[in-house]
């Protein structure tokens, strides 16, 4: 059982690895306005006519796909009120699951991300642009939204198979002796 310290500890450390996320994030953002925007895209990663990714200046004001472009005010507050779920499941649940506990924190640095620049900009800067096949461009805080989609993806399909796994082995006295 967690005590109230440990508690104080754990907020501490979520507080400072969130800073640590969603400055990572602003941080390559500012690059990308400073350095990227003037020269529009560059080469990254190539091999010989491969080409892997780029990275590329894109003022996104739309969501996902550059959907929704120009409802800079119903993305704020849609996203505003997802934030808020997300961050009132977490503290509600975060004892649940550490998986759950971690997606939702990612979920919640990638958004607080993407939201400080449609706030603060108008509109999300993008810079990573895969070259192997058509994709929409994205930043890291898109990259931590969609880690923390696939984890809950895995955790949906799988924890009642890991759960049903542990019960049966809890129910098997001989599984312990071996």
């Amino acid at each position: 059982m967690l005590v109230e310290r440990d508690i104080s500890v754990i907020l501490i450390l979520a507080i400072v690895v969130g800073a640590l996320l969603i400055g990572s994030d602003q941080l390559v953002k500012y690059w990308a306005v400073d350095y990227l925007k003037p020269k529009g895209s560059i080469e990254f990663i190539h091999f010989g006519k491969l080409k892997i990714l780029d990275l590329t200046y894109v003022e996104n004001d739309g969501a996902i796909f550059g959907s929704m472009s120009g409802q800079k005010w119903f993305l704020i507050g849609l996203t505003t009120v997802i934030l808020i779920l997300c961050a009132f499941y977490l503290v509600k649940y975060y004892k649940k699951s550490k998986l759950v506990t971690v997606s939702l924190f990612l979920f919640l640095c990638g958004g607080i991300g993407n939201l400080i620049d449609r706030i603060g900009k108008g509109y999300v800067v993008d810079m990573f642009e895969i070259k192997l096949f058509r994709f929409a461009v994205f930043n890291v805080a898109d990259i931590f939204v969609s880690v923390a989609m696939v984890l809950l993806l895995l955790y949906a399909l799988f924890s009642d198979f890991l759960k049903a796994k542990c019960n049966k082995k809890s129910d098997n006295p001989e599984s312990e002796q071996k």
